[in-house]
């Protein structure tokens, strides 16, 4: 144990927009200050899906993605001493050194790496003797991963890694969004563009924060029903009025919403929730992920006193937050398992990248390795 490769299924991402291939790849052992990690359940995330069909960059494949997964440690490589074989963990896209002057200012959880590659070139995985890179550092479809310490939370050993794992990534986001990032106050009234999963968890965040009125928007109306669990007030369906979604809203509220989220990340939806604000006050988050066309505004928008402004990880250092969104879920002041619409295997990825191409799910949640 720890320093032999082991030999595991993955479900392996030759090349961009075809499907994932179930294969047996060669894992190597962990290197110093590495952990290896058997994972037992992965969320299936949009950005999963953006790096295969949307940004689709030729050097960021072959690739194992996942970056949404909750698992166990199975070994350490030398140097690590804070954490032990048979610990819960939840592997983090973002690191937290604790040294860098990212990690040390308390105005950002963002670490030192790079945002602009999502597939470094330095990884512990083979297949038919290729090298399969690690997506965002992580690679949760793969019944084992190595992952450095920084980037990994140890959570409380009573948690269900099958829903914790949701906390990897949408839920997180999504949530301290509009917590952290929005910074949204008590009695205020909030849009969310977007009921994914991500847009989902900033309803909630909207509604733990104390808002008066949540504006649920989307244009799948199935979706509404869902949002109310979470604390939407209102449901607005673009496709239901012939003038602009930022029209609607000035309308139903006055002059527009004191925060508005925007977790689709499209960057026409993005200037609709900045245009839905106040003047004055208002604040726009952007929160869907996109790195693919530029996003404008006019001039007058932010000059007239609203602020834009975007959220990564929902602004949660990532070691220090995610153990205590687990405990807050243990303590039922987070919401989890309602997020979950279904329970497949790492062997039916396929079908849940179709499920979320469709906007059938919120979340499908794969068993990967057994615990």
């Amino acid at each position: 144990m720890g320093t032999d490769v082991i030999k595991c299924r993955a479900a392996v991402a030759w090349e961009p927009s075809k499907p994932l291939v179930m294969e047996e790849i060669e894992v190597a052992p962990p290197q110093a200050h590495e952990i290896r990690i058997k994972i037992v359940a992965t969320g299936v995330c949009h950005t999963d899906l953006y790096h295969l069909f949307e940004g689709k960059h030729k050097d960021g494949f072959p690739c194992v993605l996942g970056h949404e997964g909750a698992g166990i440690v199975e070994s350490v490589g030398s140097e690590v001493t804070k954490f032990n074989p048979g610990d819960k963990v939840i592997p983090l896209f973002i690191s937290q050194c604790g040294q860098c002057r990212f990690c040390k200012s308390p105005k950002t959880n963002l670490a030192s790496d790079r945002y602009d590659v999502m597939s470094e070139s330095d990884t512990r995985f083979t297949c038919k003797g290729k090298k399969v890179l690690q997506f965002m550092g992580t690679s949760t479809f793969s019944e084992y991963t190595v992952v450095n310490e920084i980037a990994v939370a140890k959570i409380h050993p009573s948690a269900p890694l099958d829903k914790v794992c949701l906390l990897g990534c949408g839920v997180a986001t999504g949530y301290g969004a509009a917590l952290n990032t929005a910074k949204v106050e008590p009695g205020s009234t909030c849009a969310v563009f977007g009921l994914g999963a991500v847009g989902l968890a900033a309803v909630m965040g909207c509604k733990n924060a104390g808002a008066k009125r949540i504006i649920a928007i989307d244009i799948n109306p199935t979706k509404y029903e869902k949002a109310k669990i979470f604390g939407a007030t209102e449901f607005v369906n673009p496709k239901d009025h012939n003038k602009p979604i930022s029209q609607v809203l000035h309308e139903m509220t006055n002059g527009g919403v004191d925060f508005s989220l925007e977790c689709v990340g499209n960057v026409a939806v993005m200037r609709s929730a900045l245009e839905s604000c106040v003047k004055g006050w208002g604040v726009s988050v952007l929160v869907g992920w996109t790195d693919m066309d530029d996003f404008a505004a006019r001039p007058i928008q932010l000059i007239a006193g609203r602020t834009w402004k975007g959220s990564l990880f929902g602004g949660f250092k990532s070691k220090d937050g995610v153990p205590k969104l687990v405990n807050e879920y243990l303590e039922k002041k987070v919401k989890l398992d309602e997020f979950v619409t279904h329970n497949m295997t790492l062997a039916q990825v396929n079908d849940a990248i179709q499920l979320m191409q469709t906007g059938d799910c919120i979340r499908s949640v794969l068993s990967v390795a057994l615990q």
